[in-house]
């Protein structure tokens, strides 16, 4: 068997088994790369408000209480998001995960999800929300896991990004042209008005796929440091130099005999708000225990200034500040990167429009493969029907070579129908003629 054909069976195989997570893959990466954008617009009602100088909004714990109260007792609110932009709400969000509860779906681990969206000026609430069904957290979870918990998820996530990795490469070797003839014919659309659709498949699958191979595996590489831990801890290790780098976890804890006179969670976040005025988003974390910390994350453009804080959540005095730039290892400086990569953010909207159309691309690629491979069974069918073996044959080595897309223009081999003397002889006596072999057409 040639070392071409080979390739092909291991090309299709592989294809038909990962070509569907593929596309999901493809699609939803494609809608999460504008997000930010697309949610501003969508959600416009819920995220934009009225800046306002006349009223004070660093009070937090006052519409914390009041976000409190209208979750209920029972729905205790455990994260706060503020964007650091007075024309944006802030976001109570309160969620309860059971790891242990049975079924292998993703919202089978979620008690709630719950986003409450306020007026940080007037304490007005502006939505509460079911974050388990909104539809860029659907979107995600299918990115993330197929809609499946991560345990279940995740592996074949991971698996059809391996397999689809590795179908890159053996789809280069299929369409690597065997002479400067035919590389001028495969790097490039040359379709005229008599180009049959199935031409323009093959060139779509191959071409698109030439030209997007390269950026389609790093991001695909990039998605491999979520799915398996081997992977991220194989990228660090590689970045660090071929060395392990272990770090202790501090810990800190707050002080329940101490006392403030502004409440701590406002004594917090005008901390933040002074001395990290261009951050983008603050993310407050309310501890469950008594001796919890405030825990805070700055996340601003620029990973690179990305920081944690710490406060007492007694008197909100500053605990502890880390995981700074300065403090991270190389491999936790590309592990802190990874995210903006994968989605294009690190190319601000020229990125992301890359990765939206690169997305779109690998989303493509099953389908057009898929239509190439049936339609190729369904005309060697067809030939084998009616006896033409020998055309089914030169078909799947066409395909396989590249050469064509399609069987067009190709004159379908007509068999020679088995005639008896008996039969030519009535046929003569009956009709004053001979019918001979060459005479019948389909």
């Amino acid at each position: 068997m040639k070392f071409k054909k080979v390739i092909g069976q291991i090309h299709l195989f592989l294809g038909l088994t990962s070509g569907l997570v593929v596309l999901i893959l493809g699609i939803t990466g494609s809608l999460y790369a504008y997000i930010d954008e697309i949610s501003e617009l969508v959600y416009a009602d819920k995220i934009k408000i009225e800046s306002r100088t006349d009223t004070d909004s660093d009070l937090l714990s006052q519409n914390m209480l009041t976000a409190q109260k209208a979750l209920g007792s029972d729905t205790l609110i455990q994260r706060i998001t503020i964007q650091n932009d007075p024309e944006k709400s802030i976001v109570f969000r309160s969620f309860k995960l059971d790891n242990e509860a049975s079924g292998i779906w993703y919202w089978d681990q979620i008690e709630f999800n719950i986003w409450l969206y306020m007026n940080p000026y007037t304490s007005d609430i502006l939505k509460i929300e079911d974050q388990t069904i909104e539809f860029f957290n659907i979107v995600f979870w299918l990115h993330w896991s197929l809609l499946l918990k991560d345990c279940v998820g995740q592996p074949i996530v991971g698996s059809a990004t391996l397999i689809f990795i590795f179908m890159l490469i053996t789809g280069l070797i299929l369409w690597w042209p065997k002479n400067k003839k035919a590389r001028k014919m495969s790097t490039w659309f040359r379709w005229k008005e008599t180009t049959k659709w199935r031409r323009k498949n093959y060139d779509l699958h191959n071409i698109v796929g030439f030209y997007s191979m390269f950026l389609v595996v790093f991001i695909a590489l990039t998605g491999l440091m979520w799915a398996f831990t081997w992977f991220d801890s194989g990228v660090q290790w590689i970045s660090n130099g071929g060395k392990t780098i272990k770090k202790e976890k501090l810990e800190v804890l707050s002080n329940p005999t101490s006392l403030a006179s502004l409440h701590p969670l406002d004594a917090a976040y005008h901390y933040l708000r002074r001395t990290h005025p261009e951050a983008k988003v603050f993310y407050l974390n309310i501890p469950k225990e008594s001796t919890g910390t405030i825990g805070s994350f700055v996340d601003y453009a620029d990973n690179r200034k990305d920081i944690f804080l710490q406060f007492d959540q007694y008197n909100g005095e500053l605990l502890h500040a880390g995981g700074g730039w300065e403090e991270k290892s190389n491999g936790e400086k590309v592990r802190a990167y990874n995210y903006d990569i994968h989605t294009g953010a690190i190319g601000g909207l020229v990125g992301k429009t890359i990765a939206f159309f690169l997305s779109l691309f690998s989303a493509s690629l099953p389908v057009t493969g898929f239509i190439i491979w049936y339609d190729r069974e369904k005309k060697k069918r067809r030939l084998k029907r009616i006896g033409g073996t020998g055309e089914a044959k030169k078909i799947e080595e066409d395909y396989r070579e590249g050469v064509c897309g399609s069987t067009s223009g190709r004159t379908i081999p007509n068999p020679k129908p088995k005639i008896s003397r008996r039969s030519v002889k009535e046929s003569s006596e009956n009709n004053g003629s001979v019918l001979t072999s060459n005479s019948t057409k389909i």
